[in-house]
C-alpha cells in the first residue's frame, strides 16, 4: 500500500457505505417508501436520491483504495476528500436546520473523518 491515509480514508468510506446501506436503509429508505403522505414525486426522488448516495459512496471506496495502492492519481483522493468535508459541513447544516444534533447524523462524523484521512495524505 502507497499510503496509509488514503487505505483509511478507504475503510472509513467502506464503513460508511455499509452504514448508509445496511443499517440507514431499514431505518430511512424503508419508512421513506411507507409513507403515504409525501407526494408521489417527492417520495421517488428522494429514494432516487438515496441510492445515488449509495453508489457515489461505493465509489468513494474504491477509488481511495485506488490511490492507496497507487492505481490511481493522489488528485482523486483530493477531489473526494474536499468532498466529504463539504458532506460534513451540509450534514451539519441540514441537522441544525432540522432541530436535530448533528451528531445524531453518522454522516457528521464518518464523512469528517473521511476528509480528516485525506488531510493526513496531504501531509504524509
Amino acid at each position: 500500500m502507497q499510503s496509509f491515509w488514503f487505505g483509511l480514508a478507504a475503510a472509513i468510506a467502506a464503513i460508511t457505505f455499509y452504514v448508509h446501506t445496511f443499517i440507514g436503509g431499514p431505518r430511512v429508505a424503508v419508512p421513506l417508501l411507507a409513507d403515504a403522505h409525501l407526494p408521489k414525486a417527492s417520495k421517488w426522488l428522494n429514494y432516487y436520491c438515496w441510492h445515488i448516495v449509495t453508489i457515489l459512496l461505493a465509489a468513494m471506496a474504491m477509488s481511495f483504495a485506488a490511490v492507496a495502492i497507487g492505481w490511481s492519481s493522489p488528485d482523486v483522493a483530493w477531489l473526494l476528500g474536499g468532498l466529504s468535508l463539504l458532506f460534513s459541513l451540509l450534514s451539519i447544516f441540514v441537522a441544525v436546520k432540522g432541530e436535530i444534533n448533528p451528531l445524531r447524523f453518522p454522516s457528521t462524523t464518518l464523512f469528517a473523518l473521511v476528509a480528516i484521512a485525506t488531510l493526513g495524505g496531504a501531509l504524509s
